[in-house]
């Protein structure tokens, strides 16, 4: 049948992998991006929009698979899917930089789900959700941001791939059956841009929907369903067919596996809002402290921004000036800089009810400009420049070349551990906060990955 193709090259190097191999850094690593996507998913398990994915996913029954944060008991796949909305739903889960990526929202649901239906150990639960972390990585890294230039989430599309590998993985397939999970779930992958025009809450379920999809191909290939051989390289592979006519790295996606670790340019994310906003928060509130700027000296904020995340946050912007609800707002810059310049500061008490309708923040976004960035460095890192007028005819301008989060500025595992203290104590009591904590601590060991996920759940 001639060379391996990428998805055999992956299975491979998967089938073959043990915890003992990975380096120090990258356990660390993914064991802080599983603290911190579990912190944000018990912090958005009492969101309305939990309840109605609750609600959704009961229709298809119960089962005896526990759920972040949430007393509820489901199926694997039902779990996998409701973990994915709750780590990814408030916006504010890590992301991969350069392959725009929310990579554990989708690869840990599916990693955990597998590990309590296999009867796996946290070890193996972890070599799974590194594994998935990776390969998410690489698949939006071959694209050099063109999903979102096409209009889907890579999240979504990258996502399900590197979930897939996860859930296979974990479940003790062979090389041929990760490969095959990855073939499979080629036909599943999904995720559109089109919520951006209008602030729906389609974007939340993409990620739970990669995990779900994962575990179904992981099945199917156990089963020896086939699947096509090049889904990722082929003539209707995954480039072919959503990105035709654009530049893609298809090899990087299997190059230097083992050796070179993407995923450790995953980055926790400071704000709960859109990555491409987050230069741009720091930049007004370095100005904001370092000038003791008032709101009311400012008369224009010139936000400098590079085309691809500016359709995101930006477009239209009469529109991105007035957000229709709270997700609208996550991916509006108008209304994030107006929320810096004004509160001092930018925290999920930036996006309730009340603060979507405050005018004073109103004011602020309607004196926001957009123009081209042409040092931006995206999709490297998410770069801002803003130029602030004054009354008085001053303009400060304040740079922020790489976004916080990035590994070139990453948060601390202080910074991290930090935010998911944050996080839970808006929700949960210190005992929970402390048995959490403890459980993610143990990721690595022998212990029961059931055991893990009970902990990680809430009592009724």
């Amino acid at each position: 049948m001639g060379s391996s193709s990428i998805a055999e090259r992956i299975g491979e190097f998967a089938a073959a992998a043990t915890f003992e191999d990975l380096p120090r850094a990258v356990v660390d690593h993914a064991r802080n991006l599983a603290l911190d996507s579990v912190g944000v998913a018990f912090c958005a398990a009492g969101e309305p929009f939990a309840e109605r994915a609750r609600r959704a996913v009961s229709r298809f029954g119960r089962g005896d698979h526990p759920v972040l944060g949430s007393p509820d008991r489901l199926s694997a796949r039902d779990a996998a899917l409701l973990n994915g909305i709750l780590v990814h739903g408030h916006d504010f889960d890590d992301t991969h930089i350069g392959s725009i990526v929310h990579v554990s929202a989708s690869a840990l649901p599916a990693a955990i789900a597998a590990a309590v239906e296999h009867d796996r150990t946290t070890r193996e639960l972890m070599l799974g959700y590194i594994l998935g972390l990776e390969i998410s990585a690489r698949v939006g890294l071959a694209a050099h941001g063109g999903f979102h230039r096409a209009g889907f989430h890579p999240t979504g599309l990258a996502g399900a791939f590197g979930a897939a590998v996860a859930a296979a993985t974990v479940s003790g397939s062979d090389a041929a059956g990760i490969a095959g999970a990855q073939q499979i779930v080629g036909s599943m992958a999904s995720g559109i841009l089109e919520f951006l025009e209008d602030g729906a809450w389609t974007k939340r379920l993409h990620p739970g929907w990669a995990a779900a999809s994962a575990l179904t191909a992981a099945g199917f290939a156990a089963a020896d369903w086939p699947g096509p051989r090049a889904v990722y390289e082929g003539r209707y592979g995954l480039f072919a067919t959503h990105l035709p006519g654009q530049e893609c790295d298809t090899e990087t996606i299997a190059a230097d596996l083992g050796q070179r670790w993407e995923m450790l340019g995953t980055g926790v994310k400071p704000y709960p809002s859109c990555h491409f906003t987050h230069s741009f928060a720091d930049a007004v509130l370095a100005v904001r402290e370092h000038e003791g700027l008032e709101p009311d000296q400012v008369t224009d904020i010139l936000c400098r921004i590079h085309p691809t995340a500016a359709a995101a946050v930006c477009e239209p912007l009469e529109g991105k000036r007035r957000p229709r609800d709270l997700y609208d707002a996550k991916f509006s810059l108008p209304y994030v800089v107006g929320a810096c310049l004004q509160r001092g500061r930018l925290t999920l008490a930036e996006f309730t009810d009340e603060s979507l309708a405050d005018t004073d923040i109103h004011a602020i976004a309607d004196r926001v400009r957009i123009a081209d960035d042409p040092r931006s460095r995206f999709p490297e890192a998410y770069s801002a420049q803003i130029d602030v007028t004054l009354r008085d005819g001053r303009v400060l301008t304040h740079r922020e070349d790489v976004n916080r989060g990035h590994h070139e500025r990453p948060l601390t595992p202080s910074d991290i551990e930090q935010k998911y203290l944050a996080n839970m104590r808006q929700v949960t009591d210190e005992p929970t906060l402390e048995r959490v904590r403890a459980a993610v601590a143990d990721l690595g060991s022998n212990r029961s990955a059931r055991e893990f996920a009970e902990a990680c759940a809430a009592g009724d």
